[in-house]
């Protein structure tokens, strides 16, 4: 008895185990038969999704050299020297001038001066400290200007508009700026 008993349930088994393998065998193969398909080149990204971005333009983008002190030149050469390659995503492009002082970042063109002249700012007007670094905007059609007020060699940062949240792509740059350039001895109140 013990053995027909066996039989039934090794058959009952069979014919659950059997049509379930085949189904998620099939699955399986729908799946994977997906992951390596073809796209369609006529679908467009829905909004969930990113498109890659294009690669900036070949051209250099055209930045002035400054002349810089020996000291404030051996700043911005440190800290051209650690800014990253890419600028939350945008990738890092060439300059026209001063290399050791300028860079620039994706199209349109976010780009980074250091050595330049501090900003004169009134008591009132709003400054911007985030991780360590003190910033001060100013708003054009165009554009957004940031500069620091903390450091002993200020640094600019040319923002266009557009671009979401300037303040977001200037402070990717706070943690190379605090590391490579000293606070300076004065500050304005609220920095």
């Amino acid at each position: 008895m013990a053995d027909q008993v066996s039989r039934s349930a090794a058959k009952l088994a069979a014919l659950i185990a059997v049509p379930l393998a085949l189904l998620a065998g099939f699955g399986t193969f729908l799946l994977l038969g997906n992951a390596f398909a073809e796209p369609d080149p006529t679908t467009q990204p829905t909004p969930t999704e990113t498109a890659p971005a294009d690669p900036p333009p070949a051209e250099p983008v055209a930045m002035p050299a400054r002349d810089l002190g020996e000291w404030d030149e051996t700043v911005c050469r440190a800290l051209l020297s650690q800014l990253p390659q890419e600028l939350e995503g945008l990738p890092q492009r060439l300059v026209t001038e001063g290399p050791e002082q300028n860079a620039a970042y994706g199209e349109p063109p976010i780009t980074v001066a250091c050595g330049v002249e501090p900003v004169e700012i009134d008591p009132t007007d709003m400054v911007f400290p985030q991780d360590g670094v003190c910033w001060h905007a100013e708003e054009f059609p165009e554009q957004s200007v940031w500069t620091t007020l903390d450091r002993e060699v200020p640094v600019q940062v040319h923002v266009p508009a557009a671009y979401d949240g300037p303040f977001q792509q200037v402070g990717a740059l706070n943690q190379t700026i605090t590391q490579t350039i000293r606070s300076a001895d004065e500050a304005p109140a609220g920095c």
